[in-house]
């Protein structure tokens, strides 16, 4: 009888210890967090680096105007995903479309974990690290219609572009039920929600906007490419946290994730400079920089599920492709001043099906094989993301545009475009001599 009475409390505390860890809450991990921490710091970094890459490439009458447009996304769109942004992207489902405002405010988005996005890490700390990247895309855009959009139109462009663009692709690819999710496409850092949406908007913005006054007709180098280079080191360095923070742990997969991003950049840097140095002669410092932007784009949807030689492949095609992708404009008639078509539409482009060719579930068991691993579907899942991506982005940004236009107004005057956008828009100048 004792025998009895004590196998049956061991069994008792057993089935207790059980359903107590079964029933634990989520911990807080130090490590995961102050990674993620860290990388939203990174990843925030990039858009003053954004600012300075495309402040060097335009006229010195539009420096200011310029970096504007990208640093004053910080302030919008943290703002806007604060309020409604995140719930919209990243809220309970409803359909498959787009989240409920159920986290208006960030209500209900605290300090302990949230399993759906991570076990390990404060709620909050992931939706700082997802602002992040709300805040780069549409700044993103901007290098399409620089040194000829009116600012204040601008301001009311970036709500409209993240409410309806940006937050409702973010839901379709990244939130729990968003269809594209559930279809299984990968998309490991935001090649379609980032890069393909980026670039067929600004797709969108350069055939409505137009030209610039001159276009095609007068030179119009790059004022600064020393702030150029200095813009583009800066992404580099912050798409460490773009990419391996998206692991959204400090691990194994967030280390993969780093080292590829760095390979392929270093591939398509080269790929780009020795394409140029072929096609014009000479190897130029814009072309080193803007491969390596391209090479960051070419990787990011693949960069949590491929190796380092694939990296190599992606990097290497990334650059050649943009390189020739950024001369169609010429061809086709759009002033798309600053290659955002050419570089993340087709970076971004290339990234997504590069996955659905190198994806390899050795690296990560969550994700799924791509073609060359045996597995044909994958491949064909990527296109109708990317397709879907493609069509929405241009034709909502288009919309958004031309309703902008007949109320507002997209360009700012001749005469104010012909003395630049730091003067008529913001009452300054760059440079005092």
């Amino acid at each position: 009888m004792k025998k009895l009475l004590f196998m049956f409390s061991v069994n008792l505390f057993m089935v207790g210890m059980a359903w107590a860890e079964t029933t634990a809450p989520p911990k807080v991990d130090t490590g995961d967090t102050s990674w993620i921490l860290i990388s939203s710091a990174l990843v925030m970094l990039m858009t003053p680096g954004l600012a300075l890459f495309y402040g060097g490439m335009v006229r010195s009458k539009n420096v200011l105007g310029t970096i504007m447009q990208s640093f004053i996304a910080l302030g919008v769109i943290t703002i806007q995903w604060v309020l409604y942004g995140y719930s919209l992207a990243f809220g309970p489902d409803i359909g498959g479309i787009i989240g409920s405002l159920d986290w208006l405010g960030l209500r209900g988005v605290g300090l302990d974990p949230f399993p759906d996005y991570s076990a390990t890490i404060p709620h909050q700390a992931f939706m700082i690290f997802q602002m992040m990247f709300a805040v780069i895309t549409p700044a993103l855009i901007t290098g399409a219609f620089a040194e000829r959009f009116k600012f204040k139109t601008y301001l009311v462009f970036l709500i409209l572009w993240a409410t309806f663009v940006y937050d409702p692709l973010a839901h379709w690819v990244w939130g729990v039920g968003g269809w594209i999710r559930n279809l299984g496409a990968l998309d490991f850092a935001g090649g379609l929600v980032v890069h393909v949406s980026s670039g067929m908007s600004a797709l969108a913005a350069a055939l409505v906007v137009g030209k610039r006054k001159g276009y095609g007709d007068e030179p119009m180098p790059p004022h600064n490419l020393t702030m150029t280079l200095l813009g583009a080191a800066l992404l580099w360095f912050g798409w460490f946290g773009f990419n391996g923070g998206s692991a959204v742990a400090s691990g194994s997969l967030a280390t993969s994730a780093f080292v590829v991003t760095h390979i392929s950049t270093a591939a398509a840097a080269l790929s780009w400079m020795i394409a140029e140095w072929v096609y014009r002669g000479n190897p130029t410092v814009l072309g080193a920089a803007s491969g390596a932007v391209a090479g960051l784009v070419a990787i990011t949807p693949a960069s949590g599920f491929v190796g380092p030689v694939s990296a190599i492949v992606i990097g290497l095609m990334g650059g050649l492709l943009c390189y020739y992708a950024i001369h169609l404009k010429s061809k086709f008639g759009y002033d798309d001043s600053l290659d955002v078509v050419g570089v993340h539409g087709v970076g971004g482009t290339w990234g997504a099906l590069a996955t659905g060719l190198f994806a390899c579930k050795a690296i990560n068991p969550s994700g799924n094989d791509g073609l060359l691993f045996g597995n044909f579907s994958l491949i064909g899942i990527q296109g109708i993301s990317i397709i879907s991506a493609w069509i929405y982005s241009f034709v909502v940004t288009l919309i958004l545009l031309k309703i902008l236009d007949w109320t507002m107004g997209l360009r700012v005057s001749d005469e104010h475009e012909i003395n630049g956008l730091d003067l008529s828009q913001h009452g300054e100048a760059g440079y005092s001599f």
